[in-house]
């Protein structure tokens, strides 16, 4: 097996939870998912299987308007069996031809367009995360974006024919509260409202 420091975010003390992928068997590749069995190998040279999501990743934006309101969707989502209250967001892109994944700062400003309608002129990168590391490889880019305009009619980017949203907007402190009340229960949408909320309280970067 490879030396630890072959592996991000891993020391010398971590030399024994590192599991390496000796095999991997694909069940399905879907538009955005693939669906696959990878084989790990232990430090100790013991092994196992891994049930994998492999994912190329998403943004996800809290978007402030003039007014000091949060941008937000409300959409069906087929898996929780709810509408949800979201922040926009959305996957990269693939290439079909060349396989290279759609840059996160530009996906980003396309996303907003298309589920908002608006464009910032003002971008922050604030963080970045595992949705899911147990089993998916989904890592979210969270950005906050200021001084909104809204895009012309004419050449608005549009949301995806399979993306039927309603905008709303809320002050922070309305959108907190629809946290606490559970009204907001998507996990990015909570991280987003939460790390700007500490933001302005002057705790986070």
């Amino acid at each position: 097996m490879a030396a630890p420091d072959d592996v991000p975010g891993v020391g010398p003390a971590d030399e024994d939870l590192v599991e390496r992928v000796v095999d991997s068997r694909v069940l399905h590749r879907g538009r955005y998912l693939e669906f696959r069995v990878d084989t790990i190998e232990r430090a100790d040279g013991s092994r196992s299987e891994r049930d994998i999501a492999g994912h190329p990743g998403a943004v996800a934006i809290v978007a402030i308007d003039p007014d000091d309101r949060i941008l937000l969707v409300r959409q069906w989502r087929t898996p929780a069996a709810r509408v949800l209250l979201e922040i926009p967001a959305g996957t990269l892109d693939i290439d079909e031809a060349t396989g290279a994944i759609e840059n996160p700062d530009l996906a980003a400003r396309r996303e907003l367009e298309e589920e908002t309608g608006y464009r910032a002129a003002s971008w922050q990168r604030l963080a970045s995360f595992w949705t899911a590391p147990g089993f998916a490889s989904e890592l979210m880019h969270l950005y906050l974006a200021t001084e909104l305009t809204a895009a012309h009619p004419d050449e608005r980017l549009g949301p995806d024919e399979d993306e039927h949203l309603r905008l709303e907007r809320r002050s922070l402190a309305d959108a907190l509260a629809a946290v606490d009340r559970g009204e907001i229960a998507d996990a990015k949408s909570i991280v987003g409202l939460l790390w700007v909320d500490r933001r302005r309280a002057g705790a986070a970067p």
